[in-house]
């Protein structure tokens, strides 16, 4: 059965009206909570079997299984339910239409492969039972440290398969890069300034640093490549140092990002910032510095000749009526977390633009047919006909 096009229109509209911002980007007032509660509605509707977990209080993340017949691969269809900040947005949950395309701060990002994804499992559970078990999963978190997906997985989710749906332009994404966020710290004496012979200025040693950071972009910059990502990059984020004008700075902080390609590791990202530092310290024995690692996201890349890559690749094709392209993203997504975990894992997601951005749209039509290609991915990997190898 083909997609139900009002059904699609309808359940879009309705969760891009849901505030559903992250907490970090915000007041401190919003949450998943009531959207987790409506996909968790939508889900028991088709017959799912769900389940909602929660890492704080309104921080809740929802799965929904369908059970397989038997025999066959599970797949998960995955989404996120959080999304950034409406600073700037005039409107920001209208789910206004206009020229094919809905309007609204998570419509792109990623409400509408959420909504596909829905609309797939619904396609299904009214067709043919897969052989192997199909589950929704909506995160919470996603936009800063997808600590919704962490505890699915610490709980013990897991499938043979996972199918990203962040916005590809109905492309094939099979890598992206990952990132490390690493605090460097210098350490000067405070002093009156009108006493420069008792002052050590944190300020000035983190000048040094910086102009050191500059010359290693440059390299990374110039260095390893990946043939979809390209090579990794750094820069600073944020940098704070000082109490007044009139005194020396004790401390100075800088929050440095590194983007990484597969390959490199934020092992290696804090290696490069402490030889650094071992550089300027040996250099001048008052300079004293410290880095310490923040955060670490792994960079993720998929086979492409795996199965689920290629049951994906059929599907896309048929629906779009040529081939999708094979590419990786720059930015980082939940992928790498179910990669790492031994889920064989690939993105797809429909067209539009504005992630992160004041004007934010998703076509319609293009989540109509994603998910007839979710859906007859699902019959693929999970019970049906195996596509052709080497589609890729």
């Amino acid at each position: 059965m083909p997609p139900d096009r009002d059904y699609i229109h309808a359940t879009l509209a309705e969760l891009v009206r849901i505030n559903s911002i992250n907490p970090a980007f915000g007041a401190g007032d919003s949450s998943e909570a009531v959207v987790a509660s409506r996909v968790e509605s939508l889900l028991a509707e088709m017959g799912a079997r769900t389940t909602t977990m929660e890492f704080a209080p309104g921080r809740a993340s929802v799965v929904g299984r369908f059970p397989g017949s038997g025999g066959g691969r599970s797949l998960m269809l995955y989404g996120h339910l959080d999304t950034v900040g409406v600073s700037g947005m005039e409107d920001p949950f209208s789910a206004a239409v206009q020229d094919g395309r809905m309007y609204g701060r998570g419509s792109y990002d990623m409400k509408g492969g959420l909504t596909a994804c829905l609309a797939a499992a619904r396609m299904l559970a009214k067709g043919e039972s897969l052989a192997g078990d199909l589950y929704v999963v909506a995160v919470a978190d996603e936009e800063t440290e997808s600590r919704g997906m962490q505890l699915l997985l610490e709980e013990g989710l897991r499938t043979a398969g996972a199918i990203v749906t962040e916005a590809t332009e109905l492309d094939l994404g099979v890598a992206h890069k990952g990132f490390c966020w690493i605090e460097i710290v210098t350490e000067g004496r405070a002093a009156h300034g009108s006493r420069p012979e008792e002052g050590v200025d944190a300020n000035t040693m983190m000048g040094r640093v910086l102009v050191a950071l500059e010359q290693e972009t440059t390299r990374i910059a110039a260095g390893r490549r990946h043939p979809l990502l390209g090579a990794g990059s750094q820069h600073v984020g944020t940098i704070q140092g000082g109490s007044g004008p009139s005194i020396y700075a004790a401390r100075c902080r800088i929050e440095l990002e590194r983007r990484l390609i597969p390959g490199e590791s934020a092992d290696g990202a804090m290696a490069d910032v402490n030889r650094l530092l071992t550089a300027l310290g040996a250099a001048d024995s008052t300079f004293k510095a410290s880095a310490r690692l923040l955060l670490d996201r792994p960079s993720f890349e998929q086979d492409p000749d795996s199965p689920l890559v290629r049951a994906v690749h059929s599907a896309a094709t048929a629906v779009r009526g040529q081939a999708p392209a094979v590419i990786g993203h720059s930015y980082w997504m939940d992928a790498s977390l179910l990669k790492a975990v031994g889920v064989e894992t690939v993105m797809i997601g429909p067209a539009g633009t504005g992630a992160h951005a004041d004007i934010e749209y998703v076509e319609l039509d293009s989540v109509v047919r994603l998910a007839e290609i979710l859906a007859r991915a699902a019959r693929f990997y999970s019970g049906g006909a195996a596509p052709p190898r080497n589609v890729v």
